[in-house]
């Protein structure tokens, strides 16, 4: 086997990429390992038997498959599922949608007058020590406890 790693060290740098990315026929190695200079290579290339070889990158395969079943709406099920529910939608993307849904409100109905800035802010702090599962459940505490100046938008 004739060695060429000074060929594809150089190939690689005259075609821009790394080592591993050099493609060298195996037909033409004998023609290759006398190549010396970057002319030389250059010549090789054009010839085509050195080539650059393409960047793998990631498959999209199982994302469309993904978009189209869900597009029919089908196959959700237990069995098809992989990976625990946290897995599957992380608690912390859970806590930030709930938490950004929560403070919007209230900011709402600070700016339109329904809650006065002190309760506001002793709301606002109840929201992020998780006292509040949804938005619904904090507009029931707000309307229960009769925390609102005047009747809450729906």
């Amino acid at each position: 086997m004739t060695n060429v790693r000074p060929q594809r060290k150089l190939a690689a740098k005259v075609l821009g990429v790394g080592v591993n990315r050099v493609w060298i026929d195996n037909d033409k190695l004998d023609d290759i390992s006398m190549a010396l200079t970057r002319n030389d290579i250059r010549e090789k290339v054009s010839e085509g038997a050195i080539k650059k070889r393409r960047v793998k990158g990631v498959s999209r395969a199982k994302a469309r498959i993904v978009h189209k079943k869900k597009q029919r709406g089908q196959r959700y099920g237990p069995g098809s599922r992989k990976g625990t529910a946290n897995a599957r939608f992380p608690k912390k993307r859970v806590w930030i949608n709930k938490i950004r849904a929560q403070r919007s409100l209230l900011r709402e109905l600070r700016d339109g007058g329904y809650i006065d800035p002190h309760t506001y802010r002793i709301l606002y702090r109840q929201a992020k020590g998780g006292m509040f599962r949804s938005v619904r459940y904090l507009r029931n505490y707000i309307r229960e406890r009769g925390l609102a100046l005047k009747r809450l938008p729906e």
